[in-house]
């Protein structure tokens, strides 16, 4: 839009609107592209969401692999500024290598870096944003990634749990635009729950509601990193698959590996995705029974291994649900990624600080920000 159609479609005076529109341009969230070639008259300048002069970054710490990319304030990531790394294996080195990465995407000439978000799994505190218990990535446990880079790299770093992450890209970048109650079901290293209820996000006295991973299936299972033994996440997610089919095969096997067998049909594979099949169903089951979403989207490199597994689940739910619930609700595979959750993390914590004064609880984010505390 211009002006003129900012200050028409918001029903403000075209005064204030120029001054809302100048405040954002200042802060780096908006820009003016160019001029219409073939306009007639005066042509006006179109207001964008700053994606040429501005950029923010997304940090995703995961097991095994982590990554750092580079994104436009309207969420679209930049495939030619994305490096991953093999995730270290104790927490300083983490943070040292994490903060080189962003020092290099940040150094783009005529680019300003607005801020980083950083998607974290496991428990975590967001108002001390300091990470509590992660059993996948123990090296976080007690740390706060987002305030040691913010003085690493001096710039302004925000953390979101994972599966809360995949919310937000869920809404802002995905299949979830315009939905007020859904949730988002991460059975990647571990088993993470997202939900957005009212509109808001459900978090629980201390942001650590949803955490069905850790619900015990399975008394006489495998220990779970968390220390309980049979928990959810050991028995339907793509690492316990892993772990499972490395069993039956007699070898420890990587996710890689692991999904690769999978695709080849192996009888043992086959045998291990029912299994497993069985437990992502009561999984479903779970979540809609609990929560009655209108759609859950899961997300699961395995799901892409073998197109079958889905719908299975799918059937396996609907025989251990609630059948009103469950015929209420949509279950599909998710569209966004922890990458987009990071990025979604640090423009939507961007966007609530323009709000002064405002206690904004969106999604993940916690924060209380005048104004003039950025500048």
């Amino acid at each position: 839009m211009s002006r003129a159609e900012v200050a028409r479609h918001s029903g403000i005076s075209a005064p204030t609107a120029s001054k809302a529109i100048e405040a954002l341009m200042k802060a780096g969230l908006l820009e003016e592209g160019e001029l219409p070639t073939a306009a007639r008259g005066r042509p006006a300048r179109k207001l964008r969401l700053a994606s040429q002069s501005a950029q923010v970054l997304g940090l995703v710490i995961d097991a095994g692999v982590s990554r750092t990319v580079t994104a436009g304030l309207d969420g679209k990531i930049n495939a030619a500024h994305t490096r991953e790394f093999a995730t270290p294996e104790t927490y300083k080195e983490l943070i040292g290598t994490a903060a080189d990465r962003i020092r290099e995407l940040a150094q783009r000439d005529g680019v300003s870096t607005l801020g980083v978000g950083i998607s974290l799994p496991g428990l975590m505190d967001y108002k001390e944003q300091r990470g509590l218990l992660s059993p996948n990535l123990p090296i976080t446990n007690g740390q706060s990634p987002s305030h040691d880079l913010s003085e690493r790299t001096g710039i302004e770093c925000v953390m979101v749990q994972e599966s809360h992450g995949l919310c937000l890209a869920e809404r802002q970048f995905g299949l979830a635009r315009g939905l007020n109650n859904f949730a988002t079901l991460d059975v990647g290293a571990g088993v993470g729950l997202g939900v957005i209820s009212g509109g808001r996000l459900l978090s629980g006295n201390s942001g650590l509601a949803g955490e069905v991973g850790h619900i015990t299936v399975d008394p006489d299972g495998r220990r779970c990193g968390c220390g309980n033994i049979g928990c959810l996440e050991t028995v339907a997610s793509d690492a316990g698959f892993a772990y499972a089919l490395g069993k039956r095969l007699g070898r420890t096997l990587t996710m890689q590996e692991a999904l690769d067998i999978a695709r080849s049909k192996h009888p043992e594979a086959l045998a291990e995705m029912e299994r497993t099949q069985k437990y992502l169903g009561i999984a479903f089951a779970t979540v809609i029974n609990l929560f009655n979403p209108s759609t859950l989207f899961v997300h699961g490199r395995l799901l892409l291994a073998d197109e079958t597994l889905l719908p299975r689940a799918v059937e396996e739910a609907g025989r251990r649900s609630l059948a009103p619930t469950f015929c209420d609700c949509q279950i599909v595979l998710a569209r966004g990624s922890k990458r987009q959750g990071a990025v979604a993390a640090i423009i939507e914590h961007l966007t609530n600080a323009m709000a002064p004064g405002l206690v904004a609880h969106e999604g993940a984010i916690t924060t209380r920000v005048a104004v003039q505390s950025r500048g």
